[in-house]
């Protein structure tokens, strides 16, 4: 039952992943491409965290955690240069 629940999470999350990645080629703004990738960000974040629990290894929580620090800085960047931007925020 557990494999089912994680094989249906996982799909799900990739059909995500698709519909936020056509968001970030089309989106109109600055800001929704910015919003798209943060998604983006806590999509990969959720199929590492499922990946580590069901192959029962901790190294990839560990990487996902690493992961998020880092996309969280990269979102604090990415926001302060499109603030000085026309298009930005």
């Amino acid at each position: 039952m557990t494999n089912f629940i994680l094989l249906g999470m996982k799909y799900s999350l990739i059909v995500f992943a698709t519909i936020t990645i056509i968001r970030l080629l089309i989106g109109p703004t600055s800001s929704d491409r910015l919003v798209a990738m943060n998604i983006l960000s806590s999509i990969t974040l959720a199929l590492l965290v499922f990946w580590g629990v069901a192959t029962k290894r901790v190294i990839y929580l560990d990487v996902a955690l690493i992961y998020d620090i880092f996309g969280f800085l990269g979102f604090l960047a990415i926001t302060r240069f499109l603030k000085n931007t026309k298009d930005g925020l």
